[in-house]
């Protein structure tokens, strides 16, 4: 089963520039143009010009997902290839690709802290470092939102092809009441110093790490529970 899966995940290599070549285009862009900005306006009176080019490849990758399901897939199961086995090839090369982005975001932000935000004061890729200053939370960190990136695009494409539009305007629209609701209820009850106290005092991994992490295995469950229903 175990090389079949891997074989059935070679069907990603033919999106490989939505999956690797566009994220890094985007990505290289971006932190060029930020860095020239900053070089020629010189001092700002900040200690770090935060420029958010880095959730370009975020972008991406929701994307990538998102077509995985909605494209790919059909096209899979038109090729005999089982709903569970294209499901698991998925989630290899969403592991694979979490883990290269992740170790790369992090090796590129020790560089920026070490040269002073690349000698200009810039601040792209050390956004954990806002947080914490433990090394291993900052790395999971990157670990957690790329997880999560990726459970969203599985989750939104799958939900889009079992029910199409029909299904993503009910989700927008039930995610809008559900959060006016408990917006209304948080602020009826006086929660929201408590919510803010919990944030703060509670250890960085929590929202850092652990809730993007549980997060992404819900997307994760819920993308499998309306796969394995889906038609071609």
């Amino acid at each position: 089963m175990t090389n079949r899966v891997l074989t059935v995940s070679r069907i990603h290599t033919v999106a490989w520039p939505l999956l690797v070549a566009w994220p890094l285009g985007v990505l290289v862009a971006s932190f060029t143009i930020g860095a020239a900005i900053f070089a020629m306006v010189g001092d700002t009176g900040s200690d770090t010009n935060f420029t958010g080019g880095v959730f370009s490849l975020f972008g991406f990758a929701l994307a990538f997902y998102l077509q995985a399901m909605t494209q790919t897939f059909p096209f899979a199961l038109g090729m005999s290839v089982t709903r569970r086995d294209y499901f698991a090839a998925t989630l290899i090369v969403a592991a694979v690709q979490v883990f290269v982005f992740g170790v790369m975001l992090y090796g590129l932000s020790l560089i920026e802290e070490a040269t002073g935000g690349w000698g200009v004061g810039m601040r792209m890729f050390a956004i954990p470092n806002y947080f914490t200053s433990d090394p291993v939370i900052q790395l999971a960190a990157y670990f957690a939102f790329l997880s999560l990136t990726a459970a969203a695009g599985m989750f939104l494409g799958a939900l889009h092809h079992r029910w199409r539009v029909v299904g993503l305007f009910t989700l927008g629209v039930g995610t809008l009441l559900a959060a006016g609701a408990a917006a209304f209820v948080i602020t009826w009850q006086k929660w929201w110093p408590d919510i803010g106290h919990w944030f703060a005092a509670a250890p960085r991994s929590v929202p850092m790490v652990w809730l993007p992490a549980l997060a992404a295995a819900a997307g994760i469950i819920a993308a499998w529970a309306l796969v394995r229903r889906a038609t071609a």
